[in-house]
């Protein structure tokens, strides 16, 4: 099948593939949708999928590198849901804190509209998350869910949820999986990483809510994972949908990490979600679960996550067993340069690389920049890339090597640059 520059250059799968049904309204229905179990005293809300999964078939019906992409990050498994991986374990551990007791669980799709992502949110129409340079965009309207905080619209969607806080007058919500986002490429990123969402709304006659509440909230999460003698610390941070907002940092390895982020919710956004923000208010916290597990068991490379190598997996049980290095296999690296446009951004490469190297490929650090308009034309910068190579189960051969990075190299040339 013939790949058409264009369509990939704009992050589109082939063939523009389009939903059948209209464009989502910027109004809620106030329909009960989906299906709400009860498991011990939580209520399951799970929201249908079958638009999903249909859309997802149909991407894998076609050849083209950014369809076969997203169809690869989709397959991967939710590790918040694995037994015994330590993203499940940690998540397990805070939903189990007692002050999060009754909390309802609600499980929505991995495919969602554009308008309920960003907009409900109030993320700028020029907000970066917004960018095809950022977000895996699956249609021009649907996109691989960027956050878990996206449940707030479908938790609020349900008109027994409305009833029930109307009359106990609070609430509160998780919700915990896969998310996804265009990054760079080093130990601590994914294109694919999980998050656990958390919402609390109340009455104001009941409760007001301020910063130093949600401190509390976030210290006490903090201490039940690593301990009460654990040092931490908040920063002021900036988030469309909450205000004030805040990020937490707890001490590790000499240094400071962060690990959540967090702030009240906007009045604005619960308005958009049909919330009366004169009568209630509340808070929110979202942690990269990931980065949790990692800290708390001591492991270097989020790969290692996601390996299911038994040397590596026999150590997942016990989350407070520090992970050991199964080996120390070395490490390899190939360099890469080229003439790239101004117009095509640095995450594509990164996915094209992945895409040839998947989980091989340790670390992308880049050497040089230049710009020089009459060696290169205008509007182009020439790059050279260093391309490292690891496995953490096997010595990599390099031969092997050799060939994932011709590869990427005919990938480079045949979708985005000019090598050098």
């Amino acid at each position: 099948m013939e790949i058409d520059k264009k369509d990939i250059v704009d992050e589109k799968p082939s063939d523009n593939i389009q939903d059948t049904e209209p464009k989502r309204e910027n109004v809620f229905s106030g329909k009960e949708i989906g299906s709400i179990l009860t498991s011990a005293n939580r209520k399951v809300i799970q929201l249908p999928r079958e638009e999903e999964y249909l859309l997802i078939n149909k991407l894998r019906l076609h050849d083209d590198p950014l369809s076969k992409r997203l169809v690869k990050y989709y397959d991967i498994p939710d590790l918040s849901r694995k037994e015994w991986n330590p993203v499940k374990l940690v998540a397990d551990k805070i939903k189990n804190i007692d002050m999060f007791n009754g909390f309802d669980i609600v499980e929505v799709p991995e495919v969602v509209w554009v308008y309920e992502t960003f907009d409900l949110f109030d993320f700028a129409p020029d907000h970066p998350a917004r960018s095809k340079s950022d977000t895996y965009y699956v249609t021009d309207d649907k996109i691989l869910r960027t956050h878990t905080t996206v449940m707030w619209y479908y938790y609020f969607n349900q008109q027994s949820i409305k009833d029930r806080l109307e009359k106990e007058g609070e609430l509160g919500a998780l919700c915990h999986g896969k998310v996804y986002r265009k990054d760079e490429i080093d130990k601590n990123h994914s294109p694919v990483f999980h998050q656990i969402d958390w919402l609390y709304l109340c009455a104001k006659d009941k409760q007001l809510i301020d910063r130093e509440q949600l401190v509390e909230v976030l210290v006490a999460m903090a201490k039940s994972i690593y301990g009460e003698e654990i040092e931490w610390r908040v920063n002021e941070d900036t988030f469309p949908y909450t205000y004030p907002s805040i990020e937490m940092e707890i001490k590790f390895w000499d240094g400071w990490l962060e690990i959540l982020w967090a702030g009240v919710i906007k009045w604005s956004v619960l308005d958009k979600l049909w919330i009366d923000s004169d009568k209630y208010n509340g808070w929110a916290f979202w942690p990269w679960i990931e980065r949790l597990a990692m800290i708390k068991k001591w492991i270097p490379d989020i790969r290692i996550l996601f390996s299911e190598e038994p040397r590596i997996t026999k150590q997942r049980g016990n989350l407070d067993q520090k992970y050991e290095e199964i080996s120390k296999y070395p490490n390899t690296y190939r360099d890469i340069s080229f003439i790239l446009s101004k117009d095509i951004w640095l995450n594509n490469l990164f996915d094209t690389i992945r895409d040839e190297a998947w989980d091989l490929v340790e670390e992308v650090t880049q050497l040089d920049k230049y710009e020089n308009e009459k060696k290169f034309g205008e509007g182009n910068v020439s790059y050279t890339y260093r391309v490292v190579y690891r496995s953490h189960e096997r010595t990599l051969l390099n031969d092997e090597i050799n060939d994932i990075q011709s590869r990427i190299r005919e990938q480079f040339t045949k979708q985005w640059v000019i090598l050098r």
